[in-house]
């Protein structure tokens, strides 16, 4: 399990030791053709910050390498803003006084129809933690009714135990996104009051469950705002290098969501200016070719118009972040405010305008499911 290598890591060691990197090895970490954690500490420390150009440079040239020029492109689809938790940076917190919604067997197939029809392939389906409203029956019926029309699912969902993964696995989800929200333990519990949402250890064991239930693609990521940016991104590395030895023919995917404005949130306590975010996703591509870098809505306009030729390999497009957003009750509360509000078809037109693909489908998926009428 992720967590024994977890608690021989001490959150200020770790920190003191990214401030402590010199320039030095910044470039010995430049010039590495194989580079670890302590490269990747030396290429998000501040000593790095000069040397940004070579960085963007270096993770262009991988990109295009690993990936072409091409930028998968996907949709949230929310489900549902029920939740049991008592989060304090969330929208869809239990004490923030809002209407609540759960889509409809119909309600999603409406949605679904909305977002055939702007051309996604890709969809993933996000519900708050709340098991007894949105459980794994609830999931279940949900993937079985979209996986005749889509060629990807994945979800954003409460942590489920292995046996319930399965269960979504043989149904045809194919990844499951899952924040640590922040590896600090010992302050996780100032962000998160009540629910099982607060159960650090078992969020932490999460993904080790996905593994062993033979899911295809794991997302990670944490919140940025909550504690400091550049320790809570070691430990993700430290996170999946611990999966990729343990679960080696599983993918994974890296998002960078920075605390964004929403009814009953906190200030971030953490700020990353955007060309510290640029270092952090240029030190993710030097440090890991193979992972997938994904930049959603809560970014602007101009931010997502340029990271696209420095590591980002997928991105959302007109995203709603409320349940029934895209035609079935768009006035209801969004779990937090987008940043770039562009339709699919810009997004879609700046993305050839840089002389990039976006993709829509990457892999044909067989299914013997007779679909329902969109």
């Amino acid at each position: 399990m992720f967590k024994q290598v977890f608690e021989t890591y001490n959150w200020d060691n770790v920190l003191s030791g990214i401030y402590a990197k010199t320039a030095t090895d910044v470039e010995q970490a430049l010039s590495s053709n194989k580079r670890g954690l302590e490269d990747f500490k030396a290429l998000i420390s501040p000593a790095a910050a000069p040397y940004l150009e070579q960085m963007a440079q270096q993770s262009n040239r991988i990109t295009q390498k690993r990936f072409g020029k091409t930028v998968q492109l996907y949709a949230p689809l929310y489900l549902s803003n029920e939740c049991q938790n008592i989060c304090n940076y969330c929208g869809f917190s239990l004490d923030n006084k809002i209407k609540r919604k759960t889509l409809s067997a119909v309600e999603i197939l409406q949605e679904a129809t909305y977002l055939k029809q702007q051309g996604f392939e890709h969809v993933l389906l996000v519900t708050g933690e709340a098991t007894k409203t949105v459980g794994v029956e609830y999931l279940k019926n949900a993937i079985r009714l979209l996986k005749p029309h889509f060629a990807n699912i994945s979800i954003e969902v409460q942590p489920l135990e292995e046996e319930e993964y399965k269960i979504l696995v043989a149904e045809g989800l194919y990844a499951v996104l899952v924040y640590q929200e922040t590896y600090h333990k010992e302050n996780y519990r100032l962000y998160h009051l009540k629910g099982k949402k607060s159960n650090f250890d078992y969020r932490l064991d999460t993904p080790d469950r996905l593994g062993n239930a033979g899911i295809h693609k794991i997302g990670l990521g944490v919140l940025i705002g909550l504690e400091d940016w550049r320790a809570d991104n070691f430990f993700t590395a430290l996170h999946v290098n611990y999966l990729e030895k343990q679960f080696w023919q599983t993918r994974y995917s890296i998002s960078f969501p920075r605390l964004r404005p929403a009814s009953g949130l906190i200030e971030p306590k953490s700020i990353i200016t955007d060309k510290e975010l640029v270092q952090l996703i240029c030190a993710w591509r030097l440090f890991n070719e193979e992972i997938e870098l994904s930049i959603s809505t809560r970014e602007n306009e101009f931010f997502r118009d340029h990271i696209i030729k420095l590591g980002a390999t997928a991105m959302s497009a007109g995203s709603k972040t409320n349940p029934g957003g895209y035609s079935v009750e768009p006035e209801s509360l969004e779990q937090f405010e987008i940043d770039d509000s562009r339709t699919v078809a810009e997004v879609r037109q700046m993305i050839e305008k840089q002389g990039y693909k976006p993709v829509w489908k990457d892999w044909e998926s067989f299914s013997n499911a007779e679909p329902v009428n969109l």
